[in-house]
């Protein structure tokens, strides 16, 4: 089988699909790999690093696309991408199905075999293919990074002959992958570390990494499908909202994770709660790229409300191209082997990962969330 690794044409995006290392495993397995010229570039790796290990470089896009079976990206395709892709091909990425309705219905009238690394079921076994956790890990370990280098105090305690510094008072919200790695990352450089979350069970992790966990005083379970937080009643929300202001406002650095597939990302933190932090304090929205879990996040930006950075960045993992990469082409990896045989693609829809990262086939959808969000 040809698989063609195309250059990311997103603006600010430096991962590639697959590096190097990736291509004689890729190989030994029945894969023939095409890499168009200089899509490794960004990430650290060059088209002479790609065809040492065995790939064949192509210059020209089209032609690239034409002679391969499976199409593999990083980020979603645009629109005009999709319509040169073949009718009845293959294709890979993070899609975002469940909002990017508009490719979903291009996917659909070219019959293309469209298959979500984002909407991967978060199983146990399918945790060495989890993209959304590998990329989580760099998100909250880069947040703390930003946190760090964007606020006016240090973040450990510093004994010192001008007297005692105190340490920064560092809240993340969300327990998830990105919310651990940040805890651990803001416990590392010395920070006072707190974290919350709606779903009881991630208290012991968070412990686990130094940070101690803000339970509110309501008995409610927040554990939804597939790893995520399910969304709260009104009165849990209510005393959430409470318990996070007093939080909040005595923090210096506050870092919003939290997520619920198929929706914008749920308002956390009110302008209120800004507006009641410190001049200088800084949040670090990591929900942003879905609108933010901060009301006045702008994604993409870096804005100064009331005093407070507010820091929107939207693709954190790209940041970090060249570790970005490993660990998404090493995920990318398992999950064509547990896709693929020697005859290609077995499609074995009683197979939970293939048909819970199936978008659409023969034009038709097949992502059950998707589907039913396209229905209205």
């Amino acid at each position: 089988m040809k698989l063609a690794v195309l250059k990311e044409t997103e603006e600010g995006e430096n991962r590639v699909a697959i590096i190097p290392d990736s291509i004689k495993r890729l190989n030994k397995n029945g894969f023939e790999i095409l890499i168009e010229t200089g899509a490794g570039l960004a990430s650290g790796h060059s088209d002479k690093d790609y065809t040492d290990k065995g790939a064949t470089i192509v210059t020209d896009t089209q032609e690239l696309i034409n002679q391969s079976d499976c199409i593999v990206k990083v980020r979603p395709p645009s629109i005009e991408e999709v319509d040169r892709l073949k009718d009845n091909s293959f294709y890979i990425s993070i899609i975002q199905s469940t909002l990017r309705h508009d490719l979903v219905t291009k996917f659909q009238e070219k019959k293309i075999t469209a298959f979500g690394l984002d909407i991967i079921p978060r199983t146990t076994l399918a945790q060495s293919m989890d993209v959304l956790s590998s990329m989580s890990t760099i998100s909250g370990y880069k947040a703390v990074l930003l946190a760090a280098d964007n606020i006016n105090k240090f973040f450990p305690m510093l004994m010192t002959a001008a007297g005692t510094v105190a340490p920064a008072k560092v809240l993340v919200l969300g327990a998830g992958v990105a919310g651990l790695m940040a805890c651990a990352t803001a416990k590392r450089l010395g920070g006072v570390v707190e974290a919350f979350d709606v779903r009881p069970e991630v208290k012991e992790q968070v412990n686990s990494v130094g940070a101690k966990f803000v339970e509110v005083p309501v008995k409610e379970d927040g554990s939804g499908g597939g790893g995520y937080a399910k969304e709260m009643s009104e009165v849990y929300k209510q005393k959430q909202a409470e318990l996070i202001s007093k939080h909040i406002a005595k923090s210096d650095v506050v870092i919003p994770t939290a997520l619920i597939p198929g929706k914008k990302a749920p308002i956390l933190i009110t302008e209120e709660q800004v507006k009641s932090m410190k001049p200088g304090s800084v949040i670090v929205d990591l929900a942003a790229e879905m609108g933010g879990n901060c009301a006045v996040t702008t994604p993409g930006e870096n804005v100064i409300v009331h005093g407070v950075q507010v820091i929107g960045h939207a693709n954190l993992p790209s940041t970090m191209s060249y570790h970005a990469s490993q660990m998404f082409s090493k995920n990318v990896e398992k999950f064509l082997f547990h896709l693929c045989d020697e005859n290609g693609f077995k499609m074995d829809m009683e197979d939970e990962i293939t048909s819970g990262s199936l978008v659409t086939k023969d034009g038709e959808v097949i992502h059950e969330l998707t589907k039913s969000l396209m229905a209205g």
